[in-house]
């Protein structure tokens, strides 16, 4: 039973126990009035080859009106027919109006299914029918109750709709959905746009009265789109008590537009603060901890990339149905794999620099380009696809044209549990006590019976392992490219050295400050003399503070 199905309902069974006057009737009148009722209600709702008809030919405007009354009658054949002719899948000659699809052709006003006659030609929609289409499907969805992703959207697009031109067709559409939805459970993003939407058609209202109870709530949007539409009616309106709920309506709007762009800018500079973390840990053990000037550092986040997409091709390839969760699988993978390239690198040539600070930058800055050119060697010049995982696409809908992308939430999330980890483990292991033992005094850690060069491999491989780490969380955020440390590298050397070298803390407050000094430069001054300016700071601020946010003490220093 419809909604109206409902009110006839309880009138007629009003009717059926008393009259106007509080008399009792009898029963059985009673139970034919509400018959007849509902007989003649089923009637005026049935869709009629006529209407059949003139919803497929003739002027568009006529057919405008058609389709419009259509929607707003409640019957399945005339929804069915408003679908197939929106997808192009309506036929009609002089006999009848089919509707075709895969499995086959039925008859728009019976179903039964038929023979499309060879003389049927399809029924043409041009731009505006198309759209009007689109916003009766929309109110179909709601009314017939479709799964929640499709009405939140559906409600946004009346919305857009009842925004950009509302006239009495649509407003009544909308309070048609309206009273479809009032005795069902919405989430509050489709509760939130449909009354949008109604209060922007009723400013097309006009009675007085309307337009300022529609600007009164209205007032309380933060939607992008209704500022310019409560602009444009304060253009038009005559009415003085209109104009001051009017005005107080932008005001408030656009109030609340400061404050949602404000909390847009800082979980944009967490998210970035987050990624230069990420990047920057690893340094800050070798660097910060080891004193190594490790300027291929950029390319273990690459490697970690790559090994992420590697992991990605291996799930496609030989196991399809897990490919939701090979992002967990390419974190141990993306670890291991750059702490043995890590490893294999101070080996090779970092042990024999210790204490020469000029050449092992020369010489890890040569090891970036060859691991750059065998990248580019394995998989190609170009960028290659690694895609989210269907739990990390979309967002949280905050609102006010507010999205946080899952992805980004969960590399915010990602960085903390790295940090932590990495916290635990200089801190609380008997590996993390080597490695501060040998970073403050190695002669007298070696006399204690540390295996001092066996340490260093191991710190090193650690640190390069957490770069690919972070290159698993920038696979999810962005291209992936034989280029992709050269971006992060400077970035990392900034937070090692503005949180202080060797803390672990100074790197995660600097990590953050500078991702929403970016952000919020970027949106004053774009992002090229963003960092021109975050780049000045850093510079006065070390003029003023050589040591960092965090300065090592006692022994340590």
């Amino acid at each position: 039973m419809t909604v109206n199905d409902g009110r006839h309902y309880r009138a007629c069974t009003i009717m059926a126990t008393r009259n106007r006057h509080g008399i009792p009737v009898p029963a059985w009148l009673g139970a034919a009035l509400l018959l007849a009722s509902l007989l003649l209600t089923r009637a005026a709702w049935a869709l009629t080859p006529e209407d059949a008809r003139a919803a497929v030919e003739g002027g568009i405007g006529d057919r405008v009106e058609v389709v419009q009354r259509l929607v707003a009658s409640g019957d399945p054949a005339a929804a069915r027919l408003l679908r197939a002719l929106a997808q192009g899948a309506v036929r009609f000659n002089a006999l009848g109006v089919y509707v075709v699809d895969d499995t086959g052709a039925r008859d728009a006003v019976t179903g039964q299914s038929v023979t499309v006659p060879p003389d049927a030609e399809d029924a043409l929609v041009n731009n505006r029918l198309r759209g009007v289409l689109e916003t009766a499907l929309a109110a179909l969805d709601l009314i017939e109750g479709a799964d929640p992703a499709r009405q939140r959207e559906a409600a946004r697009l009346l919305r857009s709709a009842a925004v950009d031109d509302a006239d009495a067709a649509l407003l009544a559409l909308l309070q048609r959905v309206d009273a479809a939805l009032a005795n069902r459970t919405v989430d509050a993003s489709t509760r939130r746009a449909l009354d949008e939407a109604l209060a922007a058609a009723g400013l097309a209202s006009e009675e007085p009265s309307e337009r300022q109870r529609a600007a009164k709530l209205l007032a309380r949007s933060a939607e992008p789109a209704i500022r310019p539409l409560i602009e444009r009616r304060l253009a038009e309106e005559s009415d003085p008590a209109v104009r001051a709920a009017l005005q107080h309506a932008l005001a408030a709007v656009e109030r609340r537009q400061a404050l949602t762009a404000a909390a847009g800018q800082l979980f944009a500079g967490l998210s970035l603060g987050s990624i230069l973390l990420l990047a920057a840990l690893g340094l800050a053990i070798t660097y910060g901890l080891m004193g190594v000037i490790n300027m291929a550092h950029g390319e273990m986040i690459m490697i970690g990339a790559y090994a992420t997409y590697a992991v990605q091709v291996a799930f496609q390839r030989w196991w399809p149905q897990a490919l939701e969760y090979y992002v967990l699988a390419a974190i141990p993978v993306a670890f291991l794999a750059t702490a043995a390239v890590g490893a294999a690198i101070e080996r090779g040539v970092i042990r024999h620099l210790y204490g020469r600070p000029l050449e092992t930058l020369l010489a890890t800055w040569g090891l970036s380009l060859i691991l750059i050119q065998a990248v580019r060697s394995l998989f190609g010049a170009q960028n290659v696809a690694v895609e989210n995982p269907g739990w990390l696409s979309g967002g949280v809908d905050v609102g006010a044209g507010l999205i946080l992308p899952w992805n980004r939430i969960a590399v915010l999330a990602f960085a903390a549990l790295v940090l932590a980890a990495v916290a635990l483990l200089i801190a609380r292991t008997r590996f993390g006590l080597f490695v501060r033992g040998v970073t403050q005094n190695r002669p007298i850690a070696a006399c204690m019976g540390v295996n001092t060069a066996r340490v260093d491999m191991l710190a090193f491989a650690f640190g390069s392992g957490v770069a690919g780490l972070a290159g698993v969380a920038l696979s999810q955020l962005g291209n992936v490219g034989p280029d992709l440390g050269q971006a992060y590298i400077i970035d990392s050397f900034m937070v090692v050295v503005v949180g202080g070298v060797g803390q672990l803390a100074g790197s995660v407050l600097a990590a953050l400050g500078l991702g929403l000094l970016n952000k919020l430069f970027e949106g004053w001054a774009g992002a090229v003399l963003a960092k021109i300016a975050v780049l000045l700071l850093i510079i006065a601020f070390i003029q003023k503070r050589p040591q960092g946010l965090f300065a090592l003490r006692g022994r340590a220093a």
